[in-house]
């Protein structure tokens, strides 16, 4: 999930400018910032890499702890390409950064104890976000308004995982979750929790982005990292355990047990049909329904059709990608 990055000085951005250039240029490898593990969740990216590596764009992944470190970490010249959404940080801060492909929709999961029938029965009660400014919150102040209730206490448990945990264990009665934790919930506690209706149109959740300058002076590699994630998502589209299949032929995630390695394609098969990854057809519709969704979650400063896609998005490799794969 995607905290809120507060808004950076001038100092720090002009510290960017300088760095990003001198350390960007001197690099061998496309230095990749993911403010995450590695997972099944992203196995998907990884194999889109390990293809763009193929093709001689040579990669090195380093996972952070949280999406701030990853992002900073653009910012300071240490990588070249980060996985987040800095839509906030971009009109804040006004640094020269531009998403370039949208990985994975927001599309989680209210979770909640049965004693809740309906939205109604969580008015004032107690309700558990990710962290606070995160997409789980968002997504909470959205359905809120729309149910017109408000929640109780607010708390927050950083991890998926890790609510589903405090869930069973009774600490927590209320949360969002994302797709895998959310089937492990009901496959282990579907007799005490069930899901409520979420929001309708899902708004990034992963994007890949990078700063003006490097896309500028690596064209190429922005290039066909692009066309390798559209290839492979429309690829997944069609069939999804194309993900496994890749995973096998690369020994990827070869460090996980048996029992995340199976989860692989139910997990794939699920996500494409909920919509998590969808090939990104029309780019401006994607681009104006994140401005919907996130002026409305109050982590962009609207209204939104004021928004101007440009300022945020490069569709430049999208585009050739497309020229390239067709459609």
């Amino acid at each position: 999930m995607k905290p809120l990055v507060r808004s950076f000085t001038i100092a720090a951005a002009a510290v960017f400018l300088v760095s990003f250039a001198v350390i960007a240029n001197a690099a061998d490898k496309v230095r990749v910032a993911l403010g995450d593990v590695v997972s099944v969740e992203t196995l998907a990216f990884l194999v889109a890499l390990e293809r763009a590596k193929d093709r001689g764009v040579d990669y090195e992944l380093t996972s952070f702890a949280k999406e701030e470190l990853a992002l900073q970490s653009i910012i300071n010249g240490q990588s070249d390409i980060g996985i987040g959404t800095p839509y906030s940080v971009i009109q804040k801060s006004k640094l020269p950064l531009k998403n370039i492909f949208q990985m994975s929709r927001l599309v989680f999961f209210p979770v909640v104890s049965i004693e809740y029938k309906t939205w109604k029965d969580l008015n004032g009660q107690p309700f558990t976000f990710h962290a606070r400014g995160t997409g789980t919150e968002a997504i909470g102040n959205i359905i809120a308004k729309r149910e017109g209730i408000e929640f109780g206490d607010r708390s927050y448990v950083p991890g998926s995982e890790n609510r589903i945990i405090a869930m069973m264990n009774g600490q927590i009665k209320a949360t969002i979750v994302d797709l895998a934790n959310k089937n492990l919930l009901m496959s282990k506690a579907g007799d005490r929790f069930h899901v409520l209706p979420g929001v309708d149109q899902p708004a990034s959740d992963e994007l890949v982005f990078a700063s003006d300058q490097w896309l500028k002076d690596h064209q190429n590699e922005a290039n066909i990292i692009v066309e390798e994630l559209l290839k492979l998502w429309r690829e997944m589209k069609a069939n999804p355990e194309i993900v496994e299949v890749e995973r096998a032929k690369r020994n990827l995630l070869s460090d996980q047990p048996k029992e995340i390695i199976a989860e692989v394609i139910p997990f794939y098969i699920e996500a494409m049909k909920e919509g998590v990854y969808a090939p990104p057809d029309d780019a401006n519709a994607m681009a104006k329904a994140d401005f919907d969704f996130y002026t409305e979650a109050g982590q962009l400063a609207g209204p939104a059709e004021n928004l101007k896609v440009e300022e945020f998005w490069d569709f430049g490799p999208l585009e050739n990608a497309k020229k390239a794969l067709g459609g």
